[in-house]
């Protein structure tokens, strides 16, 4: 019987790759001489960190990173930004989780999406991945464009079709 998986995974040498590319990027641009600018990842906690002088130096440095996410095939809802807040360097930074695997809520959402669609498929959820079975590849296929039209808030990858 034909399936496949429904992952959402951060790929974390491209990400390294795009803050290489903005931190480029800023030490080009003449505004940013001499403003103290960061961009960090912590990978194990899943949150992307920046720090700027101001909250304009701040917008601009995350406009930088989101261009050079974009180039290196990152899509941007993969990161959950969270409010401006001041650090005691008397700088402000700007934390965003990294969405990387689906969470349970997100899950019970997609199996609803795709039961409400009435094709010949079944869908289950395994921890923080969904395998979708059916009959026929092109109703996986269907299922696909389905999801992909739907507006979950998450970068969705699908993986291991198997006919």
């Amino acid at each position: 019987m034909p399936s496949f998986d429904i992952v959402s995974r951060a790929n974390f040498a491209e990400l390294d790759n795009a803050i290489n590319n903005a931190k480029k990027a800023v030490a080009a641009r003449f505004d940013f001489r001499g403003a103290h600018t960061e961009i960090t990842v912590d990978q194990k906690e899943k949150k992307l960190k920046l720090v700027g002088d101001d909250a304009t130096k701040l917008r601009g440095l995350r406009e930088m990173f989101e261009t050079a996410a974009q180039r290196r095939g990152i899509a941007l809802r993969t990161f959950a930004w969270g409010e401006q807040e001041p650090t005691l360097a008397g700088r402000l930074k700007w934390e965003a989780k990294i969405q990387d695997g689906i969470e349970q809520e997100k899950a019970k959402q997609i199996v609803r999406i795709v039961k409400d669609s009435k094709m010949k498929v079944q869908a289950s959820i395994q921890g923080e991945e969904l395998r979708v079975t059916g009959k026929q590849i092109d109703d996986l296929q269907a299922v696909m464009k389905l999801l992909d039209g739907s507006d979950l808030g998450l970068p969705l990858q699908y993986v291991n079709l198997k006919s």
